[in-house]
C-alpha cells in the first residue's frame, strides 16, 4: 500500500465544485440530524450558491492542490442548480490548463426546478460530451441519486447514455433514505430501479453503494459497473460502513470531496475497516487494491495505454506530496512546485472568492 511508486492517484469520484469549503465555509445555523438534512443545509445550498467565477476558482484550486498530492485523474459529478449551462466548460478548462486528467458529468436532478431542471442537466451532459476537443478531460452522463429524481428523468439519462455510447455516474445507497425512496416506488433499492430503467450500461459509476447488501454487490460486477468507496465522507456523513463491497473486485476509492490525499483515504480505510473485520476479508492488502481499480476504471474511459505516461515521484516521508508529477507527458509539478499555473495566484483568488460564495449561502436562508 505504499503510494510512493511511479504511478498517479485516481480519485475515483469527488465533488470539484467543493473545493472552496475548506477556506472558511459557514456552520448550518441548525445541526442536521441526519444525511439528507447535511444535505439540504449544507451540500446543497452550496452548489446553489455557485456561479462562474466561484466555480472557476473552486476548480483551479481543488486541481492544482490534487496534483501537488499526487492526484493525476479525477473522476468528477457536477452540480450547480443556478449554473447549468457551460458549467463543465469551467471545470474542464482549469484541468485542462493545470494538467490533469478528468472524467466529468453533470448530476441531474429534480431537487430544485423539477423536471425542467433535470433536462437542463442532461442537455449539459449532452452538450459537453459533443462538444469537448480537451485531450485530457473526458464525460459521461451524470444523475444525482435515485432519490431525487423521476422514472422519466431515469429514462431519459439511460437514452442519453445509449445515444452518445458512453456510462452513467451516479449516486447509488449512500444513505438509508435512497433505499427507502426505492422501495416507496415499488422496487427493492435503488440498484433495481435504475437497472429496470435502463440507465446503467456497463462501466457505469455507482459511488458510495453503503447499503447494498452482498447480493446486489455481486450483481454489480457481473453487470461490469464500478463502485466507488469514500471512507472519510461516509464517516462524517454517519452514513454507516459498506461492510459488503468486499463481493466485488470493481471497487475504487474516491473522497467525495474531501481533499485529493488518497493516502489520507486508505488509511482511514484500513483503519475503519477494523472495525468491521467480517465486511473485509481480504484484509489491508485487498484493501489496497482499490487504487489498482481506480486506475483501471480510469483506463476504461481514456484508453488502456493513455494512462502510461502518468508518472509521480512522492516526497518520502511527506503526506503525499508529489515532487515531480508528469500527465501526458508534460511535467506540472516539479521539485514539489506547480509548474503549470501559480499556485499561489490560484490559492490568493480562491480565498478572494469563497466569501462571496458563503454570503451567497447564508441569502438562501
Amino acid at each position: 500500500m505504499n503510494l510512493t511508486g511511479t504511478a498517479g492517484c485516481v480519485n475515483a469520484h469527488t465533488h470539484i465544485y467543493s473545493g472552496l469549503a475548506p477556506l472558511g465555509m459557514p456552520q448550518p445555523a441548525e445541526r442536521p440530524a441526519n444525511f439528507v438534512e447535511i444535505l439540504e443545509r449544507v451540500w446543497w445550498r452550496l452548489d446553489r450558491g455557485l456561479d462562474e467565477g466561484s466555480l472557476r476558482a473552486s476548480a483551479r484550486f481543488y486541481v492544482a492542490e490534487s496534483l501537488l498530492l499526487g492526484t493525476t485523474t479525477l473522476v468528477d459529478h457536477h452540480e450547480s442548480p443556478d449554473f447549468i449551462e457551460g458549467s463543465l466548460d469551467v471545470i474542464a478548462d482549469a484541468c485542462q490548463e493545470l494538467g490533469l486528467r478528468a472524467l466529468l458529468c453533470y448530476g441531474a436532478t429534480e431537487r430544485n426546478g423539477g423536471r425542467d431542471e433535470a433536462r437542463r442537466g442532461l442537455a449539459e451532459c449532452r452538450r459537453f460530451i459533443a462538444s469537448n476537443r480537451r485531450p485530457l478531460v473526458r464525460g459521461v452522463v451524470g444523475l444525482h441519486a435515485s432519490f431525487t429524481v423521476s422514472d422519466e428523468t431515469v429514462r431519459e439519462a439511460g437514452a442519453l447514455c445509449v445515444s452518445l455510447g458512453t456510462v452513467m455516474h451516479v449516486h447509488v445507497a449512500e444513505d438509508l433514505a435512497d433505499v427507502l425512496d426505492a422501495r416507496r416506488r415499488g422496487f427493492h433499492g435503488p440498484l433495481e430501479r435504475l437497472v429496470q430503467l435502463g440507465v446503467l450500461p456497463a462501466g457505469s459509476i455507482l459511488a458510495h453503494g453503503v447499503h447494498l447488501d452482498e447480493h446486489e454487490v455481486r450483481s454489480t460486477e457481473s453487470h461490469g459497473y464500478w463502485l466507488v468507496q469514500n471512507p472519510r465522507s461516509n464517516e462524517g456523513n454517519g452514513v454507516g460502513y459498506p461492510a459488503a463491497l468486499w463481493a466485488s473486485g470493481r471497487v475504487a476509492l474516491g473522497t467525495d470531496g474531501y481533499p485529493s490525499n488518497l493516502r489520507d483515504e486508505l488509511q482511514a480505510l484500513v483503519r475503519l475497516a477494523r472495525a468491521h473485520p467480517s465486511g473485509e476479508p481480504a484484509g489491508p492488502a485487498g484493501l489496497g487494491r482499490r487504487l489498482e481499480a481506480g486506475h483501471a476504471l480510469a483506463a476504461e474511459r481514456f484508453g488502456a495505454n493513455a494512462l502510461a505516461d502518468d508518472r509521480v515521484e512522492v516526497e518520502p516521508g511527506e503526506a503525499c506530496r508529489a515532487r515531480r508529477v508528469v500527465v501526458a507527458g508534460r511535467t506540472v509539478v516539479e521539485n514539489g512546485r506547480l509548474v503549470s499555473a501559480d499556485v499561489e495566484e490560484i490559492r490568493a483568488h480562491a480565498r478572494e472568492q469563497a466569501p462571496r460564495l458563503w454570503e451567497r449561502m447564508e441569502a438562501l436562508g
